[in-house]
C-alpha cells in the first residue's frame, strides 16, 4: 500500500500553542457549551485532550500499558475508559486544565523528538488494518486527534477555524482510510477513484486499484476516474470522524464506489 509520508511533529507543538490561546480566551459559559462529541461539553473535550497527552506520555515514553482484557471489545472498552477520565476531570478548573495540558503536551513533544519516523511502529487500524504502520503515520494520527478535538471546541464556541497549514496534514493523514473504505468493492486493476475536499486546506486524493488491492497514488494519473467524489473540508472532517451531521458526498460516475467512500473512517469505532 502506498503511503503519503508526513512529519507532523513540528505541528504538534504549534497546535498546542493554538489550543492554549483558544482555551485561555474562553468565557466562563463557553466551557459548558455542547460539542459534536455526544454528551461532552467544551470542558469535557479539553479534559479528554489532557487525557490524550497524559496517556501518550505514560504509554509511549514510560511503557505503562493499560488496555482491554482478552476478548473485550476494544471500542467499548476505549469509550468507557475515556468517559471515566472525563467524569473524574470535572473537578479540574479550566485554568488548571490549561496548565496541565501544556505540561503533559510538552513531555509528549520531547518524546516525539526522539523517534525514528521511518521505523516500524504499531497498528493504525483504519489505515493499515492488522499490518504495522510506520512511526510517522502513528504520530500523524496523534496530531489528527488533537486537531479534530480543537476543531470541535472552536465550532462549539464560534471561534475561527484553524488554517490550511494545520488542516491540510490532517486531511492527508485521514486520506489513508480511503483505500480501506474501498476494500469490499472489486474493480479491474487500473481503476481510478478521486476524493476531493474543497476549501482551505483541502485537496484531491487519488486511489488506484492494483492487483494487490486499492492504494493511494501520490501522482495525478492522466486517465479519467471511474468515480469522482467531492465534499467540503468540513464535510470531510465530519465524514472521517463519523460525525452524524456529515453532509452526503456529491459524486460522478460509479455509484458503488461513491457509496463505499462515504463509509470511510479515520477513527476507532
Amino acid at each position: 500500500m502506498a503511503l503519503l509520508r508526513l512529519d507532523t511533529r513540528p505541528l504538534v507543538s504549534e497546535l498546542r500553542a493554538e489550543l492554549a490561546v483558544l482555551l485561555a480566551g474562553l468565557a466562563d459559559d463557553d466551557w459548558a457549551r455542547p460539542t459534536a462529541c455526544p454528551g461532552w461539553s467544551v470542558h469535557a473535550v479539553a479534559a479528554h485532550l489532557l487525557g490524550v497527552e497524559v496517556g501518550n506520555v505514560s504509554v509511549r515514553r514510560d511503557g505503562w500499558k493499560l488496555g482491554p482484557a482478552r476478548g473485550d471489545d476494544l471500542d467499548a472498552w476505549l469509550n468507557a475508559f475515556n468517559q471515566q477520565w472525563v467524569d473524574a476531570a470535572r473537578r479540574i478548573s479550566p485554568a488548571l486544565l490549561i496548565e496541565l495540558i501544556n505540561v503533559a503536551g510538552l513531555r509528549f513533544e520531547e518524546h516525539l523528538a526522539t523517534l525514528d519516523l521511518d521505523a516500524t511502529g504499531g497498528q493504525v487500524e483504519w489505515a493499515t488494518g492488522s499490518d504495522p504502520a510506520p512511526v510517522w503515520l502513528d504520530v500523524a494520527r496523534e496530531y489528527m486527534e488533537r486537531y479534530v478535538h480543537q476543531h470541535q471546541i472552536r465550532r462549539a464556541t464560534q471561534r475561527p477555524p484553524l488554517g490550511a497549514v494545520f488542516t491540510g496534514p490532517v486531511l492527508t493523514t485521514a486520506a489513508h482510510a480511503l483505500p480501506r473504505a474501498l476494500d469490499q468493492v472489486n474493480r479491474p486493476a487500473g481503476t481510478l477513484v478521486t476524493f476531493t475536499a474543497e476549501g482551505e486546506g483541502g485537496a484531491t486524493w487519488h486511489v488506484v486499484r492494483t492487483t494487490a488491492g486499492w492504494t493511494l497514488d501520490p501522482a495525478q494519473p492522466a486517465r479519467s476516474a471511474a468515480c469522482q467524489a467531492r465534499t467540503t473540508v468540513d464535510g470531510a472532517l465530519k465524514l472521517y470522524t463519523r460525525d452524524a451531521t456529515a453532509p452526503p458526498l456529491t459524486w460522478q460516475g460509479d455509484q458503488e464506489l461513491a457509496q463505499a467512500l462515504a463509509g470511510a473512517k479515520a477513527v476507532l469505532g
